[in-house]
C-alpha cells in the first residue's frame, strides 16, 4: 500500500527501518535525480543536501532516495548498526512519516577503487513538474533476501554463486523489482534506468531475465559491485525520472 508524504510531495512503500521499497511522485510532482561528480562522506553528504536543496528553494522533506557507496560488504551486525546512524540522522531531519522511514536507498559495495568510508554517491528529490505527463519514481535496491528481512537465513541460495543458484537470486530479484514497480504505480515501459550490482557475469542473467522487461531504447547498467551485506550476491534498483543532474557540492 502506498503512504502519503504530504511534506514531501510524494508516495512510498513501506519497507524496513533503514528504507523504504520506493518512492513516486505526487501529481503535479516530479522526482529529479542528482548524481554527484565526486563522492563524500555520507554524514556529510546529509549537510551538502541540506546546503543545496536551500540554495534552489527546496525544503529537506523534498528528499526521498539516496544512493551509499561503502568500501565492503558489511556483517549482518554491522550492516544494522550503520543503518542506525543513518535512521537517526532522517529521524533528526524529521523526514519520518508515522515512525516510518519514507526514503528509498540503494547501498552497495564497488569492487574497483572501493571507498575508504560509506560515501554518498546520488540523491533524489521532489519539485514542481506542470509538463510532468507519468509518474516518476524510484524503486529501492533489493537483493536476494526474502522480504528483505535482515536475517542470513532469509538469503536464497546462501553461500552459492554457480549458474543455477545466481540465476534463482536473479530471478527473485527481478520479481521483487517487478512488484515494487507496479505497486507504485509504474510499468516497465517507463523505466529508464535499470541498474545492476554484482561481482558476477550478468551475461547468463540479464538475457532471458531481465531485458525482456527493459525498454531496449534504455538498456542497462551493470556496477561491478557487491551488495552491502555479506552472503548477497545480486542487487538491482530501478527509476523513472524525467530530469538526471551532475553536481560537484564539495563546494557548497
Amino acid at each position: 500500500m502506498l503512504i502519503h508524504n504530504p511534506n514531501g510531495h510524494y508516495y512510498f512503500l513501506k519497507g524496513i527501518d533503514p528504507y523504504s521499497c520506493g518512492v513516486v511522485a505526487e501529481s503535479g510532482y516530479e522526482i529529479v535525480h542528482v548524481t554527484l561528480t565526486h563522492l563524500i562522506p555520507w554524514h556529510e553528504g546529509f549537510a551538502k543536501i541540506d546546503a543545496y536543496l536551500k540554495l534552489i528553494g527546496h525544503k529537506r522533506n523534498t528528499l526521498c532516495a539516496m544512493q551509499l557507496r561503502c568500501p565492503e560488504p558489511f556483517t549482518m551486525d554491522n550492516f544494522i548498526a550503520f543503518n542506525q546512524g543513518y535512521c537517526s540522522v532522517l529521524q533528526n531531519w524529521d523526514l519520518y512519516i508515522d515512525g516510518l522511514n519514507p526514503l528509498a536507498r540503494t547501498n552497495v559495495a564497488p569492487v574497483i577503487n572501493p571507498p575508504q568510508e560509506s560515501m554518498l554517491y546520488a540523491f533524489s528529490y521532489i519539485q514542481p513538474a506542470n509538463d510532468s505527463h507519468q509518474p516518476t519514481f524510484v524503486v529501492a535496491g533489493a537483493g536476494e533476501l526474502i522480504d528483505g528481512i535482515l536475517a542470513p537465513e532469509g538469503i536464497i541460495r546462501r553461500n552459492e554463486t554457480d549458474t543455477e543458484a545466481m540465476r534463482e537470486k536473479a530471478i527473485y530479484v527481478v520479481q521483487v523489482m517487478g512488484d515494487r514497480l507496479t505497486k507504485l504505480g509504474g510499468r516497465w515501459e517507463m523505466v529508464n534506468r535499470v541498474n545492476i550490482y554484482t561481482n558476477h557475469s550478468i551475461s547468463h542473467l540479464a538475457e532471458d531475465l531481465v531485458l525482456p522487461n527493459v525498454n531496449q531504447l534504455h538498456g542497462l547498467n551493470w556496477y561491478q559491485s557487491r551488495p552491502p551485506v555479506i552472503g548477497i550476491e545480486y542487487e538491482m534498483d530501478l527509476r523513472g525520472v524525467n530530469r538526471e543532474q551532475y553536481l560537484d557540492l564539495r563546494s557548497l
